[in-house]
């Protein structure tokens, strides 16, 4: 079993800088692939990044490319998103997870955070 942890969410202005982090416990952690999704009222959950645990890559949401980085530390067991450049249509609550797949479909990730709000004000 996997527990995520997210924190790092809050009130920002257009522009500004936000990092995510997501801190994670279980045995299991560490041969895990990582994503970040979110969701804003009334809206599907959509993905924004993933990182594959075995060789450090990669894959992000057009809408977030160039402006996001998701990075893992794997000593302390924590995920980042390091969001830059926020623009109001990113806010929304915003998910880690975990799972046996590199993939952007959030339905092969079988751990879930419990979100944290980011919001970004014009």
């Amino acid at each position: 079993q996997v527990q995520l942890v997210e924190s790092g969410g809050g009130l920002v202005q257009a522009g500004d800088s936000l990092t995510l982090s997501c801190v994670a416990s279980g045995r299991a952690f560490n041969s895990l692939h990582n994503g970040w999704f979110r969701q804003a009222p009334g809206k599907e959950r959509d993905f924004i990044a993933a990182i594959n645990w075995r060789t450090g890559g990669t894959i992000y949401a057009d809408s977030v490319k160039g402006r996001f980085t998701i990075s893992r530390d794997n000593i302390k067991n924590t995920i980042y998103l390091q969001m830059n450049k926020l623009k109001p249509e990113d806010t929304a609550v915003y998910y880690c997870a975990a799972g046996p797949l590199f993939t952007r479909n959030s339905g092969q990730y079988p751990y879930w955070g419990q979100g944290t709000q980011v919001t970004v004000s014009s």
